[in-house]
């Protein structure tokens, strides 16, 4: 498959590999290129000068954590919508939402919810989506 400009780019940030590969291959499945990074701070690398039209961002990352992440990229104006996803649902979903993401799912998730609101956040970029 050939990307365009116009086939959304998705970022995926999450140490664990195997999950990287896996949403990966969920969002080339679905149509979307994807990059994916190890950490948040290869994220922030790259993102200052090549934004994603997404980014899917673990909460537990290594040094730097998802949150503290999201609350970087809001104070440097970032303009993509943020999903997060992390094993402590509960503890993170209350604080990532009220600093701007669009949804927090709780690991493990499901790929077709994924999708959904990865399609809803790229229609709608300022709907929030729980899940």
């Amino acid at each position: 498959m050939r990307y365009t400009e116009s086939v959304p780019k998705i970022a995926v940030v999450d140490d664990d590999e195997a999950v990287r590969h896996s949403i990966c291959g969920l969002l080339l499945s679905a149509g979307y290129q994807c990059e994916v990074f190890g950490s948040a701070e290869a994220f922030l690398k790259v993102c200052l000068s090549q934004q994603p039209d997404c980014a899917v961002i673990d909460f537990r990352l290594p040094g730097m954590n998802g949150l503290d992440l999201q609350h970087i990229l809001d104070r440097i104006g970032h303009s993509f919508p943020i999903i997060m996803v992390s094993a402590y649902d509960d503890r993170v979903r209350g604080r990532a939402m009220e600093n701007g993401a669009v949804a927090v799912f709780g690991k493990p998730f499901g790929g077709d919810a994924l999708l959904t609101a990865i399609g809803d956040a790229l229609d709608a970029p300022n709907l929030e989506v729980e899940q």
